[in-house]
């Protein structure tokens, strides 16, 4: 037999091997929720799904209040708190509680990202985190708070938001005591203390403390807002900020100051304002000695102390110290008004024609 037979056979051989393996055909998807259109092999595994939708969470955490559809969910949760990590990298020694979350990890080392937005264009490690992105475009938030109205994409962003409303502050900094109720909160404030900030912006030189800070930061150079108030016409670079900022039309302001009695819209200003009574990472003014809790404020007020008005209007010419000021006035010559109505029986803004 010639060297080319034998190839020839040695190849036919190989393909017999591979045709008598045991093939694993892919199970059809013919199960499917009526609510989100997700597709299941299995009828236990829509089942499960839906348990999602139902909002029935019968097992919750003792130690942080957060609660769960499934009973092996809530035992993976337990061990957050028992702060043993079983499992380790090893590219940087990170440890974690799950070996899911140490497989999730490991991606950082190899940098692939195969799964990208067909809308946004952005890359993702896995397929899961694509999916749970693409909620974000399709602008369905099934899952709202009942006490301040912040819809969410996902069952479980609404539960981690949950917490907030309930007091528990669970985590604490070991450098000044200031607590938290979410994990994550707390590593964000941390890097106060250490001042790294690596992630820098090409195009106005702003750095960062993290790279999520970065990516929505240079959204505001793209200017892309694709979300935009049906109320009063503002768009944003992100849809939390619109959600945000529907609560302010809502006349809803569930945080109120124990100092002073101030109500808030939202929790992350009733938090800045409370910094004026605890005077800690506050802003004064040089020359009139009046506080300011954050670096914005003092320099829009600093603007009282000057004879500078650097915002124009592009039909009268007429200059204005502050952008908000030039937003009221240019009403004016579009010849529309704005009037808010926060009574009980409907929330909504009138446009009146002048």
């Amino acid at each position: 037999m010639s060297s080319t037979q034998k190839d020839q056979h040695g190849a036919r051989s190989q393909r017999s091997q591979e045709a008598d393996k045991p093939h694993r055909r892919k199970r059809d998807k013919k199960h499917t929720c009526d609510l989100c259109g997700k597709s299941f092999s299995r009828k236990g595994s829509l089942k499960k799904h839906q348990l999602i939708h139902s909002e029935v969470k019968a097992y919750s955490c003792d130690q942080c209040g957060r609660a769960f559809t499934q009973s092996g969910s809530l035992q993976k949760h337990l061990v957050t708190h028992s702060g043993i990590n079983a499992y380790s990298c090893d590219e940087c020694g990170k440890e974690f509680t799950e070996k899911a979350s140490l497989k999730h990890h490991q991606v950082i080392h190899t940098g692939e990202r195969p799964f990208s937005c067909d809308l946004c264009g952005k890359f993702f490690s896995w397929k899961g985190s694509l999916k749970k992105h693409q909620l974000i475009h399709s602008g369905v938030k099934a899952y709202s708070c009942d006490q301040c109205g912040r819809a969410f994409t996902q069952s479980g962003s609404l539960q981690k938001h949950l917490v907030t409303h309930s007091g528990i502050n669970a985590y604490s900094c070991d450098e000044c005591g200031k607590e938290f109720t979410e994990k994550a909160s707390l590593k964000h404030h941390q890097v106060i203390h250490t001042g790294e900030r690596p992630f820098s912006c090409d195009l106005c030189g702003k750095f960062f403390s993290w790279k999520g800070s970065l990516k929505k930061h240079q959204l505001i150079h793209s200017e892309v807002k694709p979300y935009s108030c049906d109320q009063c016409g503002r768009a944003f670079t992100q849809s939390g900020n619109l959600q945000r900022h529907l609560v302010t039309h809502s006349g809803i302001k569930a945080y109120s100051c124990d100092e002073c009695g101030k109500t808030f819209s939202q929790r992350g200003n009733r938090n800045i304002h409370r910094r004026i009574h605890s005077r800690h990472d506050v802003y004064c003014c040089d020359q009139c000695g009046k506080y300011f809790a954050t670096d914005t404020q003092l320099q829009r007020h600093m603007f009282t102390h000057t004879e500078g008005r650097p915002y124009k209007c592009d039909l009268c010419e007429k200059t204005f110290k502050f952008p908000h000021s030039l937003r009221r006035h240019q009403q004016i010559h579009t010849r529309k008004r704005l009037y808010k109505c926060y009574c009980e029986v409907c929330i909504y803004i009138v446009v009146i024609l002048a």
